[in-house]
């Protein structure tokens, strides 16, 4: 009976995909571009790349790009807030496409962690980082996963700022490249939420 009605198309998995937000931490321009601060940039853009991400668009106060990794949709976001203002461009994001705050991961310089070392981790302290404190004040909480990419520390708190905003030494170069390349090539073990997994391949990728 009444055959000739068209049943509503039943909506498609793209249709009805959540997004998930990774963002790199980092400061804008050519003058920064190499800093240890903008590992978090350097990061999120060999993911991009490795994936086959979307163009780059200037959008919520950063530079955006979407993919897919694995099964699941990736907005790339890299603030070009500075990084003491990083929250507010996550924060446009978020609302935009209606993102949980659970389902946001930051990529960030750690100077806790030696040069070339990896953890995740999900929420919990900010270790004095001025864009997750930035994140953290913007939207909602603490509560977002990090994958936090170690530089070293320079052995006093004195040399910090200047630290973190020079370039890697040459002796670090290799190690950097590694740490992106790694990250890029198993991101979808991050992206299907295999945290140890994913850890543990790029240690691998980065010791061979």
């Amino acid at each position: 009976m009444f055959g000739w009605l068209r049943r509503k198309a039943e909506p498609s998995l793209k249709e009805t995909q959540t997004m998930k937000l990774w963002v790199g931490l980092g400061n804008p321009g050519a003058k920064h571009a190499l800093d240890r601060h903008n590992i978090g940039f350097m990061v999120v853009d060999a993911i991009a790349d490795d994936h086959k991400f979307g163009p780059e668009q200037a959008k919520f106060s950063g530079l955006a790009r979407t993919g897919m990794i694995g099964d699941e949709k990736v907005l790339i976001l890299k603030p070009t807030t500075f990084m003491n203002k990083s929250g507010l461009s996550v924060q446009k994001a978020m609302a935009f496409y209606k993102i949980p705050l659970s389902d946001v991961t930051v990529f960030h310089d750690e100077l806790d962690i030696a040069p070339g070392k990896v953890r995740v981790k999900m929420g919990g302290g900010l270790a004095g980082h001025n864009g997750l404190k930035s994140i953290n004040q913007m939207c909602g909480g603490p509560d977002f996963q990090r994958i936090r990419l170690g530089i070293g520390h320079p052995g006093h708190k004195d040399r910090v700022s200047g630290y973190v905003l020079s370039g890697f030494a040459k002796d670090e170069i290799n190690l950097r490249d590694d740490m992106c390349n790694g990250i890029g090539r198993y991101a979808d073990k991050l992206a299907s939420g295999a945290t140890d997994l994913f850890q543990n391949r790029v240690a691998e990728y980065i010791a061979r």
